[in-house]
């Protein structure tokens, strides 16, 4: 069912309104399961082709040096995206990505994952019995440490190592930790046994109401023919990076009944995501930047639960009144919902559900990211100002405490950006021709020259704020193999001789 106010739209796109109970979920024709590769990381289609990628520069130089933004859709609307064969790359980079909005896609693009064949049964629940026989047995492939300084979320904890058993992070929804939930580990053996018995229970338990979040399952086990990358996310340099050391990812896989939860928040680094429903319903609450200021509290606070009547409290939340209401999403079994750089958001799980997730960051939300890390090391250096005259190396314990707190901090950013741009310098050496693209193979990505070029100028654009900035400045860089000034040096002269490429 479509809106006279909806049908002038592209066919594959139709504006779904908020409501108070949501977004309305209008019938709409499935397209045919399109026939997608199974191994998992794999983007289909093409990338980034001269005319996106001469937009993109554009855009970027119309901003001047300002972060990019992203303000609520017109019409209070959020975009839902039917049919995978009518909307390319360039669309959503042009349409969601660069303005940073969020936006649905529909089950069909999706359709062709396994995750959605094996992890569910015929009636559309969680398929207890597949998930024991595949990850939750004695003899499953057992989880291992973090090994990277950037943690796996803003609530990440380790996964322990268990002989035997695959362990998994799970947080107690019924519990307040500051703005989180505590999270305590177990075999993911237990925790099903635990949701069986909640639901018999008529859905209620004496330990609470408990969540699967964060679990790293392609990073700990085989992960083949779980799901496979859209395109429109396979400029992911998280994943990518992470991937090149062969130590981490932010690929998690989210699993709870009827009830869970994640607080009000806004993603780690400032990060895109996105997030698909093998099964189940989720309710999603965005803001866009900015109004999350509006909901703090009188000492400076954000809320932990923008649905608690306390919000309506004038005394604690004097500016709440100068908030926008929330753009309101009703999240379907097998749909894909892109949450943009810097929304802040809460999402409600309306029945059992279990989801794919990636964070994921590129040239697009890069200075986002920078800005983000700076604003972390000036939180500390006002937290140890007392000390700053009588602390020998500050400067340096800043950078110390920002790692301990954040999980990065500037000589590690720049390790990032310097793995990033090395690779993109690679593929440009190759001499791969304009439309080429590059496939996954020891590169780990799927990208053609073009991308390339933008990427690098992304990147050139921000390491030069980095080599600018005085806290950066005292970074002790002598064992660093390239110095960022030559780093830069290399980008600009490439950014120079492939402009008219």
């Amino acid at each position: 069912v479509v809106s006279a106010s909806t049908s002038r739209l592209p066919p594959c796109l139709r504006h779904r309104t908020t409501g108070g109970g949501g977004l309305a979920h209008g019938a709409h024709r499935e397209a045919a399961a399109p026939a997608l590769p199974a191994p998992r990381g794999r983007p289909a289609g093409p990338g980034m082709d001269r005319e996106t990628r001469a937009f993109a520069e554009s855009h970027f130089r119309g901003l001047r040096g300002r972060l990019p933004g992203g303000a609520s859709p017109p019409r209070g609307c959020v975009d839902f995206i039917e049919k995978p064969d009518s909307f390319s790359y360039a669309d959503f980079f042009k349409g969601y990505l660069l303005p940073n909005r969020p936006c649905v896609f529909s089950s069909s693009f999706t359709a062709g994952w396994g995750s959605r064949r094996h992890w569910v049964t015929p009636s559309g629940k969680p398929n207890f019995e597949h998930l024991l026989r595949k990850y939750g047995e004695d003899g499953a492939v057992v989880a291992r440490p973090e090994g990277g300084f950037w943690g796996a979320s803003e609530e990440s904890v380790s996964d322990p190592v268990v002989s035997g058993d695959v362990v998994v992070p799970v947080a107690n929804c019924g519990v307040q930790e500051y703005n989180s939930n505590p999270k305590e580990h177990m075999p993911l053996r237990d925790y099903i046994s635990y949701w069986q018995e909640y639901i018999q229970g008529g859905y209620s338990s004496p330990r609470g109401c408990l969540y699967l979040k964060d679990w790293h399952l392609c990073r700990d086990t085989s992960a083949e023919d779980v799901f496979t990358l859209p395109v429109y996310f396979s400029s992911d340099w998280l994943n990518e990076y992470w991937d090149a050391l062969d130590v981490d990812d932010y690929r998690f896989v989210y699993m709870g009944p009827t009830g869970t939860w994640s607080p009000f928040h806004a993603d780690i680094f400032r990060s895109f995501s996105w997030s698909v429903n093998i099964c189940g319903r989720k309710k999603w609450f965005f803001f866009p930047p900015g109004q999350e200021e509006a909901l703090r509290d009188c000492h400076g606070g954000l809320p932990y639960d923008v649905t608690s009547p306390v919000l309506l409290d004038r005394r604690l939340y004097p500016m709440r009144e100068h908030c926008s209401p929330p753009l309101e999403v009703t999240q379907e079994a097998g749909e894909m919902v892109f949450v943009p750089s810097g929304w802040h958001h809460q999402v409600h799980n309306l029945e059992d559900t279990i989801s794919i997730n990636h964070n994921w960051v590129n040239g697009c939300n890069l200075a986002n990211m920078w800005h983000f890390l700076q604003q972390e090391l000036r939180a500390v250096q006002q937290e140890v100002n007392e000390w700053r005259d009588t602390m020998p190396d500050w400067h340096h314990h800043c950078q110390v405490i920002m790692r301990a707190c954040s999980g990065i901090n500037f000589e590690e950013f720049y390790r990032f950006l310097k793995i990033i741009a090395e690779r993109r310098l690679l593929l440009l050496a190759k001499g791969m021709g304009p439309d080429e693209v590059e496939g996954e193979d020891g590169e780990g990505t799927m990208l053609g020259p073009q991308q390339a070029v933008f990427d690098i100028g992304r990147i050139a654009e921000v390491l030069a704020s980095v080599v600018a900035h005085p806290d950066f400045q005292r970074v002790d860089t002598s064992t660093f193999s390239l110095q960022p000034e030559e780093l830069l040096q290399q980008l600009e002269h490439v950014m120079v001789t492939t402009a008219t490429l």
